[in-house]
């Protein structure tokens, strides 16, 4: 690029950084130095390629989705919670947003992943471990009790009972009295994932992309700053994939949903800007600084050229990043703490819009207090001590983050191109992309390849090629063992009981009215969505609706592969 066009980018960047609205901060070193909101190639100077790099807030956004980078707004910190029973949540949450937390993150158990109720007998032993319980509205009332869900921004981190999980959390809403047009939030819904990693569907692919073209029309329509969906490469990196294969696998699924919705006769520019993003922030700090870049980068061009979306919002890549919990480790776990801040600062350094930061005890249960309250000063020690919200893109023009920019960039194309050809030749009723990715999740084409990521890696940490310290090297400690959080028996035994009572109470006529008409809904074109709030706020539980549409269209079971 030659001087006169860098020159002139500057001077945009300038224009849209003066008038944006700036926080009230202190922007100078710890020895006092002012420093400049961004940095670049100096004036008159030119610098090849540097229309792949540009300027904080213009496309194609390698370097951030704002003029002001952190100097307008921080990212929000949004520690994942939930154990126990709604009310045992509650107060962590609480604890959370008392002590500087600015969103919720809701951490559900695994009968609530599997659309099951608590009292199901595949629940038995797992009622409130990896999560909190919720079997019906009532319950999300309790888990938000004295907090106000129009003034919170609340992500919700499940996908195949997602749909009516949200419902709940909508219907949660209407009995505090909010105008359910101004929830602001996130729910994941990413489906694609779920087949190509972490393994928590209901049905086959294709009802599950009915319930979210469902979700997207209506959130569209209704609730326009609601994020219906969350494409997430968080689980894909932790089931063993590359940084380049995380990056690949979750735009292209992204890309897969962009199809869903223009399917749907939706505008891109209004139900593009409704979708985010989810990635694992892992150990090798300049190679996810690197993704994070690239993946803005990508999403922008794709969007404007592929998929001919005009709008800026259209084209920004939002996202939130959690440290890598697959990095965490029960021997030492007090290292953990480290390898988090490190992961944590490679996430702000990319960009991050939220984050959530890993606590130590993670790997041995879910976290204790103190633990929970570690983690979340390390995220407030780095935006209040280090200086990094300070300057957009602090490494922006940094030859080897550069390089490491463009050469993930490179792959992820590679794969792409891959993908696609997966699908063939012919036309799929959504597009081309989503027919790869189900062509991929059909032939076990993404579980193959994280496995052979896996495997590799695994294999150089025996051989002492790559290293973690207090595992293969650096073993001896005088470390003692940790107290950890334990899940009392009787969370399970009190979530029966209260289930019992709430279906002896209710007026089962009317729920089973209820589920009857959702069901019909489910035969047609009609959305959904108004049938399921209907069926949610007559009381169904989570598995009465998910059994009566697994009883509508089966259930899906993955092919034995060797």
């Amino acid at each position: 690029m030659d001087a006169d066009e860098i020159d002139a980018g500057r001077a945009r960047w300038q224009a849209r950084y003066d008038a944006a609205r700036k926080r009230d901060a202190d922007f100078t070193t710890l020895s006092g130095m002012p420093v400049e909101p961004v940095y670049g190639p100096p004036e008159g100077s030119a610098y090849p390629g540097f229309e792949r790099i540009g300027w904080p807030g213009e496309y194609p956004y390698t370097r951030g989705l704002y003029p002001t980078g952190y100097r307008g707004r921080t990212w929000t910190i949004r520690q994942f919670a939930g154990f126990g029973n709604a009310q045992q949540t509650n107060e962590r949450y609480k604890m959370i947003l008392g002590a500087g937390g600015g969103g919720l993150s809701v951490a559900f158990d695994m009968p609530t992943l599997m659309g099951r109720d608590s009292d199901d007998p595949q629940a038995l032993g797992e009622v409130g471990h990896c999560g909190v319980a919720i079997d019906t509205a009532t319950d999300m009332q309790a888990l938000f009790d004295g907090i106000d869900l129009a003034g919170v921004t609340t992500s919700m981190t499940i996908s195949g009972p997602a749909v009516p999980v949200f419902c709940m959390y909508l219907v949660a809403a209407e009995r505090q009295g909010a105008d359910l047009s101004k929830l602001d939030g996130t729910l994941q819904t990413d489906i694609f994932k779920e087949y190509i990693a972490q393994k928590e569907w209901l049905f086959d692919p294709e009802p599950h992309l009915r319930l979210i073209g469902d979700l997207m029309e209506y959130c569209a329509a209704e609730i326009p700053r609601y994020k219906p969906l969350s494409v997430s490469g968080y689980h894909i990196r932790e089931a063993g994939s590359t940084a380049a294969q995380e990056l690949a696998y979750t735009l292209a699924d992204g890309f897969g949903y962009v199809e869903l919705g223009l399917s749907r006769g939706l505008d891109v520019n209004v139900f593009a800007p409704g979708l985010s993003f989810f990635f694992d922030s892992h150990l090798d700090f300049f190679e996810e600084i690197a993704k994070f870049r690239a993946a803005r980068r990508i999403w922008a061009r794709w969007l404007r050229d592929v998929y001919g979306a005009t709008s800026e919002k259209a084209l920004w890549l939002r996202f939130h990043t959690q440290t890598a919990g697959v990095s965490l480790t029960a021997q030492q776990p007090v290292n953990n703490v480290v390898r988090t801040a490190v992961e944590a600062l490679a996430a702000v350094l990319g960009g991050t819009n939220s984050l959530h930061t890993n606590a130590l005890d993670e790997t041995l249960a879910l976290p204790t207090d103190e633990s929970a309250e570690i983690a979340l000063r390390t995220q407030q020690v780095l935006m209040e001590e280090t200086g990094v919200v300070n300057v957009a893109d602090p490494l922006g023009g940094s030859w080897y983050v550069e390089a490491l920019t463009d050469k993930i960039e490179a792959e992820a194309e590679e794969i792409f191109a891959r993908i696609r050809q997966l699908g063939g030749e012919g036309p799929h009723q959504i597009g081309p992309m989503t027919s790869g990715i189900l062509r991929g999740i059909e032939d076990g084409w993404f579980t193959g390849h994280i496995a052979e990521s896996a495997f590799v890696y695994q294999q150089a940490l025996e051989k002492g090629d790559k290293k973690i310290v207090g595992v293969n090297c650096h073993t001896g400690t005088v470390a003692k063992e940790l107290e950890i959080l334990r899940i009392s028996h009787e969370v399970e035994l009190e979530q029966r009981r209260v289930l019992a009572e709430r279906k002896a109470g209710r007026d089962d006529a009317a729920v089973k009215a209820a589920v009857a008409r959702m069901v019909e809904a489910s035969r047609t074109d009609e959305n959904m969505i108004p049938a399921m709030l209907d069926a949610v706020r007559a009381e169904a539980t989570l598995g009465e609706i998910c059994d009566a549409l697994r009883a509508e269209w089966g259930t899906y079971r993955e092919p034995a592969r060797f």
